[in-house]
């Protein structure tokens, strides 16, 4: 863990680092042959809970999505604390138990894959992992 309170103004590079990272990782890797893995459930219930005005889901999965993402935000409040105050404590446990809050909004998104995954033709064409299929609209509309 860095903290601009150790190495100053370098600390900016390591930001704009990790924020290149996020904007690059998902385009360097190419979709799944098949969506049988855990993480591939997991996005695949992301997918699903961002589409829920077309498709709905269930209102369990979405108290379990809003609860595990506010107990996530709070936990990153209190690292991001930390790193200002430059209280190292503060800064790593709240960075540690925020992914494992996100952790366990992934894992509810698993749940909600598995219960919405044959509701409708386009899930079940991503279960197929044939990512043509989607709710987008049609162009020649």
């Amino acid at each position: 863990m860095f903290s601009p309170h150790w190495i100053g103004w370098w600390s900016i590079a390591a930001i704009a680092a990790a924020l290149a990272w996020t904007l690059i990782n998902p385009r360097l890797f190419p979709a799944p042959d098949n969506t049988e893995s855990w993480a591939a459930k997991a996005v695949l219930g992301e997918r699903a809970f961002l589409n829920r005005k077309t498709v709905p889901v269930r209102l369990g999965h979405r108290r379990a999505a809003w609860i595990t993402t506010g107990v996530s935000l709070a936990f990153a409040l209190i690292g991001i604390y930390g790193l200002v105050v430059g209280n190292f404590a503060a800064a790593l446990a709240g960075w540690h138990a925020a992914v494992l809050a996100k952790l366990w909004f992934l894992d509810r998104m698993v749940f909600l894959w598995g219960e919405v995954k044959d509701t409708d033709p386009v899930y079940q064409a991503w279960s197929r992992a044939d990512w043509s299929v989607s709710h987008a609209p049609d162009a020649a509309s």
